[in-house]
């Protein structure tokens, strides 16, 4: 007797070429992906250590806000282009706009001991969590 072979209609017939790219995302030209801060968030004895990627920011357009545990940064990318007449452009990948970022920490944060410094597009925070308070016992009247 010869050996038995299944059937797979969906095999060799074009079928997985049809559907091949269907699941991938649909691109548009000119939509602008939203821009996010990539960094990382390492913690030592003292406290946290951040390293924000901010390339085309200038320092006085970042601003670092810290309420309790909660660590938000934002900054605006400003466009600074010199046309002449005659140019035209033929692709713009470039962000220009706002970009925001915000995290959470497991430690309240003492925002006058953190510390903020900008270098070579990446921003540094050095976070320091609040000392805990000690209870406060109560006399029984």
């Amino acid at each position: 007797m010869s050996n038995l072979i299944s059937y797979d209609p969906f095999v060799d017939t074009g079928m997985d070429e049809l559907f091949r790219g269907f699941f991938k995302p649909v691109r548009f030209e000119g939509t602008k992906a939203p821009v996010t801060i990539k960094m990382d968030v390492t913690e030592n004895d003292t406290g946290y250590l951040v390293h924000a990627e901010m390339p085309g920011v200038k320092k006085d357009d970042i601003h670092v806000d810290i309420d309790g545990n909660q660590v938000t940064i934002t900054a605006e990318v400003k466009r600074e282009t010199e046309k002449k007449d005659g140019d035209k452009v033929l692709r713009s990948e470039r962000y220009y706009g706002n970009v925001y970022r915000s995290f959470t920490l497991p430690h309240e944060l003492d925002e006058a001991l953190s510390e903020a410094k900008f270098a070579d597009g990446v921003l540094e925070l050095t976070l320091v969590p609040k000392v805990p308070v000690a209870g406060k016992k109560l006399t029984v009247k």
